[in-house]
């Protein structure tokens, strides 16, 4: 497995990592067992980085725990990322990047992952009401007391990203990025001169990109997909289209529709390093491998004609995109 840098803190992982999420979050009822086989493949076969968040664990299952104990005999071998910045509210969801409550998550996070260190703290969401200096400081201290290695954000804009790393250096930014989503590229230039990394989270588009979708009515009410923009008629069946033409791409090269769209992420920069997701040790295997391919100049050029600007249809519904500051 290759591995790359991301940041100048010193951060080294594999060239292609693991997101947790989906195995207690977004995609339907989970499966723990299917779960921690899938992440303890992962390193089988050289991932070292893992991706999971307070959020992921209420009311589903303590993602957390699951990731910690499926990594508990190999911790050292392995990077582990983790977030903050959600509250739960009386109205549902909110934000809550406070300084207690950052300190409260990740002590709490040391103690669901069952380890003594956090390698990379995310902000999970911008909390405008809370300054990203506060913020950002407050992880400092969490680093200078040796709980935190790495300050990384989430969904974040090039002022925010700037404030930020100016208190604390910032080694990872994390947003949703896939030939089906592509508007962060504007940010890149930010990274690149603060020598920031990247990861892409949804670099499968939820899955899309697999060849495995479904319309939306067919999947089950807590699925995220049932009421994503992407999956609604109209949308969908260009989608489709536009994977089936990756899939003919991706067959003449004797690879999977997945590995192409990751190996097309990681020939963006050697910066990126992206997280998908999976339940499943057998596409685990699928996307690990994908960091042994390689994309032509012609290659890049078919993906590009088949997917000039990304998919049809919004990411969020309209009132769920973030606003990046």
């Amino acid at each position: 497995m290759q591995q790359r840098t991301l940041g100048t803190q010193g951060l080294t992982v594999s060239a292609i990592g693991s997101g947790a999420m989906g195995l207690t979050m977004g995609y339907g009822p989970g499966d723990e067992e299917a779960g921690i086989a899938a992440i303890r493949r992962a390193h089988d076969l050289g991932v070292t980085f893992f991706d999971t968040a307070e959020l992921y664990g209420w009311g589903t299952g303590n993602n957390e725990v699951l990731l910690g104990k499926a990594v508990s005999d190999f911790r050292d071998e392995v990077v582990l990322a983790t977030k903050f910045g959600f509250a739960q509210t009386g109205q549902g969801l909110g934000l809550n990047s406070r300084p207690d409550n950052i300190r409260k998550v990740a002590d709490n996070s040391l103690r669901f992952l069952g380890v003594d260190q956090i390698d990379v703290f995310y902000q999970h969401r911008v909390d405008p009401d809370v300054p990203i200096e506060d913020v950002a400081g407050t992880v400092k201290e969490l680093i200078d007391a040796g709980k935190v290695r790495y300050f990384g954000l989430s969904e974040a804009g090039p002022e925010t990203i700037r404030k930020a790393h100016a208190v604390q250096p910032v080694s990872v930014l994390q947003t949703e990025y896939s030939l089906f989503e592509r508007d962060v590229e504007q940010l890149f230039p930010v990274l690149e001169e603060l020598g920031i990394g990247f990861v892409p989270y949804s670099p499968l588009g939820r899955g899309f990109i697999t060849g495995s979708a479904k319309p939306a009515a067919a999947y089950d009410a807590t699925d995220f997909r049932r009421t994503n923009p992407r999956w609604q008629p109209g949308n969908f069946e260009k989608n489709v289209e536009a994977v089936e033409r990756l899939g003919r791409l991706a067959t003449a090269k004797g690879i999977t529709v997945s590995q192409l769209a990751l190996a097309w992420l990681l020939a963006q920069g050697e910066h990126i390093v992206p997280i998908p997701g999976t339940r499943s040790a057998a596409r685990m295997e699928e996307n690990a491998h994908a960091a042994d391919v390689t994309l032509t100049e012609a290659d890049l050029a078919a993906i590009h004609e088949i997917l000039p600007n990304g998919a049809f249809g919004a990411r969020y519904s309209e009132e769920h995109v973030p606003n990046w500051v």
